[in-house]
């Protein structure tokens, strides 16, 4: 699967009936991709190394590989390219780059070694047999079973292997489009609703009908029907729609005199000042809170300092069970002493972020609702990040089975 000059004995020509053969044989042997198998559309390219794939479901091929590759291996990148289009993989490099800033060609090359990680370790078995150079987690010593995103933090450059440079799946795999790539307005792609139909019934086959179909697969397939509600934007743009709201950030200074004062002799009038929204997160720490959820809500946290722009100094936490503790600036989120793992009463986290000095003008309570409300509105904007729950109660003599106040804006964290 190496990159290879074309020399004087490169074929004139692609080799098609050996292309579809290996494809015919793929979709026998992987029955659930057969669909997305054949909405490729074949496009001769020799600039590619091997095969590679581009967000429109074009699938370029490089002559050159097909003569010197046997129907089996051909079979398997078949089944490895397309895996990229139905997993998503250019749409999710591209917001990976958004988020991390990954804009050179070697970050991008990392984000293709990552997605080659997370679909290798299932693409291959006996039916298919593993090509000598295929991309796999153990390269790196790294675990199998992971998620690109997962991969991509775990490496840098300096780990990569010379070998794998010549790597180049395309946009498919990446999101970063390729100068021999036939773009949006070329031919033969498919349309976005096309697309969307393509995976449906690939997604529809896996879960409507038992058959061998990898566990990665189904938990794909089952994401396809039941997306994820996308709970992180949401809380981001409830925490940024609370802390620009009217009002939110305001007070009046005579450090500098109101226009209004020219009209009043002798009298001075304070302007309003706007100054950076304060913000106070009261995480709950009772024992009805798992390990990972306080783990999601240090996340949490640090996503709530990047909507401020970075600013640490705006924000303090607040650990509660039934009783709270004193509000920590915050430094970093990794350092923050979540302390607890008794009933909850989040009334006193209420009142420990009320309290503090300055007062904060945005609270956000990420917690599993099983507490008691305070009776009246703070006084300031609130967001609550709701886990998710099936029911129950805690074993607690002050706990009220009640829901999340009108007052507060409630987002729902994970699975609903």
């Amino acid at each position: 699967m190496r990159a290879v000059d074309a020399g004087p004995d490169a074929p004139a020509v692609l080799d098609r009936q050996k292309l579809y053969a290996a494809r015919l044989y793929a979709a026998r042997v992987r029955p659930y991709l057969a669909t997305a198998l054949f909405a490729l559309h074949v496009v001769e390219e020799r600039r590619v190394s091997t095969m590679a794939v581009d967000r429109y479901w074009r699938c370029y091929v490089s002559p050159a590989y097909v003569a010197r590759s046997s129907p089996l291996e051909l079979a398997a990148v078949w089944v490895h390219e397309v895996s990229h289009l139905l997993r998503d993989h250019h749409g999710r490099g591209e917001r990976l780059a958004r988020q991390k800033g990954l804009t050179g060609r070697g970050d991008r090359l990392r984000m293709n070694i990552a997605a080659d990680f997370e679909i290798n370790d299932d693409t291959f078995d006996d039916e298919l047999p593993c090509p000598e150079d295929a991309v796999r987690p153990r390269m790196l010593r790294l675990p199998e079973g992971q998620l690109m995103e997962e991969y991509v933090r775990q490496f840098g450059l300096g780990a990569v292997d010379e070998r794998l440079v010549w790597l180049d799946c395309g946009s498919g795999s990446d999101g970063l489009d390729r100068e021999w790539q036939l773009g949006p307005d070329g031919a033969d792609g498919l349309a976005p609703h096309e697309r969307d139909a393509v995976r449906f019934r690939v997604a529809e086959g896996i879960t409507g009908r038992p058959g061998p179909a990898p566990r990665s697969w189904r938990r794909w397939a089952e994401e396809a029907f039941h997306p994820p509600q996308p709970w992180r934007e949401l809380l981001g743009s409830a925490v940024r729609s609370a802390a620009s709201g009217p009002g939110v950030g305001e007070d009046y200074t005579y450090g500098r005199p109101a226009r209004r004062s020219a009209g009043l002799p002798g009298v001075v009038l304070p302007s309003l000042r706007h100054r950076p929204p304060r913000v106070s997160v009261i995480v709950d720490t009772s024992g009805s809170v798992s390990d990972a959820e306080l783990g999601s809500a240090l996340l949490e946290v640090s996503a709530i300092v990047r909507t401020l722009g970075g600013r640490r100094d705006l924000v303090t936490v607040v650990s509660c069970d039934a009783a709270a503790r004193i509000a920590h600036p915050l430094c970093e989120a990794e350092g923050i002493p979540l302390v607890g793992g008794g009933g909850t009463d989040l009334r006193t986290g209420f009142t420990t972020a009320l309290s503090a000095h300055p007062r904060p003008d945005v609270v956000v309570a990420l917690t599993d609702g099983q507490t008691p409300w305070p009776s009246a509105p703070p006084g300031c904007r609130t967001v609550v990040g709701l886990f998710a729950r099936s029911g129950g109660a805690e074993d607690d003599p002050y706990y009220t089975p009640v829901h999340p106040p009108d007052w507060a804006r409630v987002v729902r964290i994970g699975p609903v």
